[in-house]
C-alpha cells in the first residue's frame, strides 16, 4: 500500500489541531519537515527564529502567534528578545513532535513577514 505524501505547507496550514495526536514516526516528521523552512528537529520540538526590526514588529508577531496558538488549543514555548522570537513546537503529552506542531509550524510561517 502506497503511503500518502505529506501536504504543501500551505495545505499543512489548512488542517487544524486534534487532541491526543501522536508522536510521528520519523519517517512521516521527515516528510513534514521537507516543507517547513528553515524549521529544525532538535530534542522533542520543531525550532525557529525569527527576526524583526524593532520590538514593535517583535511583539506583534509574538501577539499573531498567541491568538493563532489559543484557536488551535496547542501553545509553542517562546522565549522573546528585542527583535527575535524563536519559536518551539513540541507535544509535551505525546512526548516530541507531532502532526499538530507541524500545523502549528506551517501557520506560524504564515504568520511571518
Amino acid at each position: 500500500m502506497a503511503h500518502a505524501a505529506a501536504p504543501d505547507s500551505n495545505a499543512l496550514a489548512a488542517l487544524d489541531c486534534r487532541p491526543g495526536a501522536p508522536l510521528l514516526p520519523p519517517a512521516a516528521l521527515k516528510q513534514r519537515l521537507a516543507v517547513l523552512p528553515a524549521w529544525k528537529h532538535s530534542e522533542k520540538r520543531l525550532r525557529k527564529t525569527f527576526r524583526f526590526p524593532d520590538y514593535y514588529h517583535t511583539i506583534a508577531f509574538v501577539n499573531a502567534l498567541a491568538w493563532m496558538a489559543n484557536m488551535q488549543d496547542h501553545h509553542p514555548d517562546l522565549p522573546v528578545h528585542y527583535g527575535k522570537v524563536v519559536v518551539d513546537w513540541s507535544t509535551h503529552d505525546a512526548g516530541g513532535v507531532t502532526l499538530n506542531d507541524c500545523i502549528c509550524a506551517a501557520k506560524t510561517d504564515q504568520l511571518a513577514p
